[in-house]
C-alpha cells in the first residue's frame, strides 16, 4: 500500500499586471498560480491579471501558513519588496 504524504502548505507573493502585490496561502502553488491567471483565483487578481510569483515559503501546517500570510499582509509595500529582495 502507498504511504500518503502529508500536505505541503504555501505561504507566497505574486505581483499583478498593474503592480500591485497579492500575498496569499495554498497548498498547490502551480495549480493556485494558474487559478489567478485563469480569473478563477481570488478576487482581487480577477482584474489584475496576469500575475506572477515573486516568492514563497513552505510550511508543514495550514495554521503556519495562514500566520505568514496574514503577518506579510500587515507589511507596507515598501517592507514586502525588501523581504522578496532579500529573499531572492
Amino acid at each position: 500500500m502507498k504511504e500518503r504524504k502529508p500536505p505541503t502548505f504555501y505561504a507566497y507573493m505574486v505581483q499583478c499586471a498593474d503592480s500591485t502585490i497579492y500575498t496569499g496561502w495554498t497548498t498547490d502553488l502551480t495549480k493556485r498560480i494558474a487559478a489567478h491567471n485563469s480569473g478563477r483565483g481570488a478576487r482581487y487578481t480577477r482584474s489584475r491579471r496576469p500575475v506572477e510569483l515573486l516568492v514563497s515559503w513552505t510550511f508543514d501546517s495550514k495554521r503556519e501558513a495562514m500566520q505568514r500570510e496574514y503577518q506579510l499582509k500587515l507589511l507596507r509595500r515598501s517592507e514586502k519588496l525588501q523581504l522578496i529582495n532579500l529573499v531572492n
